[in-house]
């Protein structure tokens, strides 16, 4: 824990092929828990390590669900009065007629083609959801969007433009990172904040998008690009540029590693938003299992000033409750259009 830095360079060149993100998410398991334990160590939080704290807490999004549109707006509702105030709209639009296309992901039986995905009707369902929310919810509550790259570049910067009216707080990864030059186009057209960054695990692919300024959230998976020691460093530069941090925090990263984000979220001066999805409804299972978990109330993340992360594990009872098997299906690479062709997030 005295040599942190020198074991993250030493072990990022120690295969010789690096910037991979299976490569990097073992050496991020490593660096966070270094850094925890440095933490512990020194009885401080690792914000504190980092420099210490820009604010008090730190705002998160959350992602409402259901199953129609009634249950949807309901608990849109729900979490606007439990006082969250970041929505990010999903991929949910279960009221159009199949005249008019499949619906975003259309499960089928057979093996090769699991699910039927068509841009087109895509990018018409989400500038169709963000008339829907600012009419039915007003202009007060923020609405994020998740594109998951999955349209044509073109498409991307028509959808840019069509959404701007209703004042996104952001949209996220229009576009895939193989089409990373396309942004310049969106950003010729469009005042649309935009988030990137999900799938970069190399440090080229994220500078260019960082000092030309073509994004303005930078949303890395942290463990994906090696974990707390290179994220302090991509959050430096950013700050260069104006830009601000959305680190990745999908609901199969762990309290741990939701924990590792807020570690720097509560440090970096341009922090702009934090998801936060496992801390939707906290159940009290999760809090057993990860004592210490950071409490979010309000629509902000508030630290413990604990020690390291703040969260232990409580090993014995996590052994209750072992991964479920969800099946065979592999969503990102079996999304296929009519035809058959792959859909390429």
């Amino acid at each position: 824990v005295a040599d942190i830095e020198d074991v993250w360079q030493s072990s990022y060149v120690s295969s010789y092929w690096r910037n991979g993100p299976v490569l990097n998410n073992a050496l991020s398991g490593v660096d966070q828990a270094l850094w925890d334990i440095k933490g512990k160590v020194a009885g401080m939080p690792v914000y504190d390590l980092l420099g210490g704290k820009s604010r008090e807490a730190a705002a998160v999004y959350v992602i409402p669900k259901g199953g129609s549109r009634t249950e949807y707006e309901e608990d849109i509702q729900a979490l606007l009065e439990q006082g969250f105030h970041h929505l990010k709209l999903g991929s949910w639009h279960p009221d159009r007629p199949e005249d008019e296309g499949p619906r975003v992901v259309t499960p089928k039986t057979s093996d090769d083609r699991v699910s039927l995905f068509e841009p087109a009707p895509h990018a018409r369902d989400i500038v169709g959801a963000f008339e829907h929310f600012r009419t039915t919810f007003g202009a007060n509550p923020e609405i994020l969007y998740d594109v998951h790259e999955r349209l044509p570049p073109i498409q991307g910067v028509a959808l840019a433009k069509d959404v701007e009216q209703y004042k996104p707080f952001f949209l996220e990864d229009v576009l895939s990172p193989e089409d990373n030059d396309y942004h310049r186009l969106i950003r010729e057209q469009t005042c649309t904040p935009l988030a990137m960054g999900e799938l970069y695990s190399n440090p080229q692919e994220m500078v260019p998008m960082v000092k030309d300024r073509l994004i303005d959230f930078i949303r890395v998976h942290v463990s994906t690009i090696g974990g707390i020691t290179p994220a302090r460093k991509l959050a430096a530069l950013c700050e260069a540029f104006n830009v601000r941090t959305a680190w990745h925090g999908s609901a199969d990263v762990s309290p741990v590693g939701h924990a590792s984000n807020f570690m720097l979220d509560m440090n970096v001066w341009n922090f702009g938003i934090q998801e936060a999805s496992c801390y939707k409804n906290t159940h009290k299972t999760l809090k057993e299992v990860f004592p210490g978990v950071p409490e979010v109330r309000n629509g902000y993340m508030w630290p413990s000033g604990k020690p390291g992360h703040g969260v232990d594990l409580n090993e014995e009872l996590a052994a209750r409750f072992p991964p479920k098997n969800i099946g065979g299906r592999k969503l990102w690479g079996d999304a296929r259009r009519n035809d058959g062709t792959v859909i390429r997030p």
